[in-house]
């Protein structure tokens, strides 16, 4: 029986080293130059972290003395490429009198390890092997075939993912890490039976980093931040207290770079580099969700729903069922900010989609081996009677 699993499992990696191979040769050819507004704004983050170092954090436009963001906007056709008051996704700071990028630093940073000219494949290429490894890991942790086939599955799905929808952002492919690494340590941190302060701060840590890719991923952690607080408030004691402050500290300290970049660009850490429909108040329409509702990429949100639905069943352990609980909370604000938003990008739900499915497939896998043993001991208490 052993052979015979891991047989099928050295299939399923083998499946899901095709499909990075493929993710691979595809972004081998892809270009920096695709016409794409946020593209050129987070490469020219990149270069100023590159000239200036952790001067970098300050955006504004009159840094702009090397002719780098006029010559990317004419690579790409923009018309007014030459007045740089034009460029897109910058935005005039009142407090500071700025005109700097909207976006925070973090894709900037990442994109800034690599040479300029050829930072988007490598950034793709590395955030592709990684989820390929959490896909194995869910892979070898399987202990049924029906567990092995699910892992493999979803695992071959998220490798995929890392091109489409993944690519219509530089900021996904570090979102998409981070959501693999995430769902782990969830599972991992709620599988253990008293608090694990080290796990919570790696989590809360993870998740403040994700906001500094992209700012709402800010709504990653509110399922967490919710949970946290109804339990101190259930307990009320020593440990329930440290484990929330912990993620609290962790999490505001990984957010760290968005908040020096806030104070730098816009004056204040809790001040916003963001402007326009971006900032406007929520608007409940049935139309945006129509709009997100109409995309294929809706289908990971119905998975990750019928996940919460179904797979309690799953779960024996209190531990599993606090993933399940967590996860349902963070679905429902996150569909609450998104579906009442007035810019509708059908990428926009793919993190908290990809966050939840991988906390409840290692929350499941996790737990399988004690799932198999109870079920085993039942089928012999019943054949015994």
């Amino acid at each position: 029986m052993a052979d015979r699993m891991n047989g099928l499992r050295m299939i399923c990696g083998l499946l899901c080293l095709v499909l990075l191979a493929g993710n691979l040769w595809s972004m081998s050819s892809w270009s920096e130059a695709r016409g794409v507004y946020d593209d050129i704004c987070y490469l020219r983050q990149a270069h100023l972290f590159q000239r200036f170092g952790l001067g970098g954090f300050d955006t504004d436009i009159s840094r702009e003395d090397d002719g780098y963001l006029a010559a990317k906007l004419k690579e790409i056709g923009y018309p007014s490429w030459s007045d740089l008051r034009t460029a897109p996704c910058h935005n005039a700071m009142a407090a500071t009198g700025k005109f700097v990028i909207q976006y925070p630093p973090g894709t900037g940073l990442v994109l800034a390890v690599f040479p300029q000219g050829h930072q988007a494949v490598p950034v793709y290429a590395c955030a592709t092997v990684i989820i390929f490894s959490f896909a194995l890991l869910a892979i070898f942790y399987a202990r049924t075939n029906y567990d092995l086939l699910r892992a493999a599955a979803f695992g071959g799905l998220a490798i995929y993912l890392m091109t489409n929808p993944t690519k219509a952002s530089y900021s996904m492919a570090p979102t998409m890490v981070v959501c693999a690494l995430a769902g782990w340590l969830t599972a991992r941190l709620f599988a253990a039976k008293e608090g694990n302060i080290p796990l919570t701060l790696a989590l809360g840590f993870l998740l403040g980093v994700a906001v500094d890719f992209r700012l709402p991923n800010l709504f990653l952690s509110a399922g967490y931040l919710v949970f946290f607080l109804i339990a101190w408030l259930r307990k009320r004691n020593i440990r329930s207290l440290l484990q929330g402050a912990s993620f609290a500290l962790a999490w505001l300290f990984g957010m760290a770079p968005t908040l020096i970049a806030n104070a730098i660009n816009a004056g204040s850490p809790l001040a916003t580099t963001y402007g326009g429909q971006d900032v406007a108040p929520p608007e409940f329409s049935f139309a945006i969700i129509r709009d997100y509702a109409g995309d294929p990429q809706s289908l990971l949100l119905a998975l990750a729903i019928v996940g919460v639905i179904t797979i309690p069943r799953e779960l024996r352990t209190d531990g599993g069922r606090r993933v399940v609980l967590l996860t349902s909370a963070n679905l429902v604000v996150n569909l609450g900010f998104f579906l009442s938003h007035p810019v509708v990008t059908p990428y926009y739900t793919v993190p908290i989609a990809m966050l939840s499915l991988w906390s409840l497939l290692f929350a499941v896998l996790t737990a399988a081996p004690e799932a198999v043993d109870d079920t085993l001991a039942g089928q012999a208490a019943n054949a015994r009677s």
